[in-house]
């Protein structure tokens, strides 16, 4: 390499690996601006900046942004959904969400909070919201009634979006501990007054 040639960050990497890898720098860099603490900053530009592409590479995943932030939800609320699925009690499920959401409050933005301020999301969190109501009906056991079940989980979705909602804004102010611990209690209590 002569003194006046730049070694690309894609070299050595295989072209067919390239575009899959510049999409998920950029979803990266979505999810940083809309669930950015003052609120979505995202145009092409700003997440090709924050991505170090260019926008070449933006309409080579992308056909607008539309899709893109709509691409950016479904990528948290996926990651949300396979941790959810993977765990094990009542703690782990609330751990493993804590640290995805609270613990990354971009993140927890975006799945929460996003949908209010970008009009494109309206659609897909409704599309995801009986995702969720839904793996944690299949989780309630021990309540036989499937319309009870119904009932439940869509009550406990709906008072633990607002709880996480109310933390990542600040309006609550216990501990990490103190929300795990009253966020378990509530699914616990509920799960076993069916």
């Amino acid at each position: 390499m002569t003194s006046g040639q730049r070694r690309s960050q894609w070299s050595g990497v295989p072209l067919q690996q390239r575009a899959p890898m510049r999409r998920d720098k950029l979803v990266a860099a979505g999810v940083d601006l809309l669930g950015g603490p003052s609120g979505p900053a995202l145009t092409v530009r700003a997440v090709c900046r924050a991505a170090g592409l260019t926008e070449r590479y933006f309409y080579e995943s992308f056909t607008d942004r539309d899709e893109f932030v709509r691409a950016v939800y479904d990528d948290v609320c996926s990651t949300a959904m396979s941790a959810l699925t993977s765990s094990t009690t009542p703690r782990d499920a609330v751990e493993r969400f804590v640290t995805l959401m609270v613990d990354d409050p971009a993140r927890g933005r975006v799945l929460l909070i996003a949908p209010e301020r970008e009009p494109v999301l309206a659609r897909s969190g409704a599309e995801w919201m009986p995702t969720f109501i839904d793996l944690l009906q299949r989780k309630l056991t021990r309540i036989t009634d499937t319309g009870v079940q119904a009932m439940v989980a869509t009550g406990l979705v709906g008072a633990l979006t607002a709880l996480f909602t109310a933390y990542l804004n600040g309006r609550l102010t216990t501990t990490r501990e103190q929300f795990i611990d009253y966020c378990v209690d509530m699914l616990l209590s509920r799960a076993t007054a069916g």
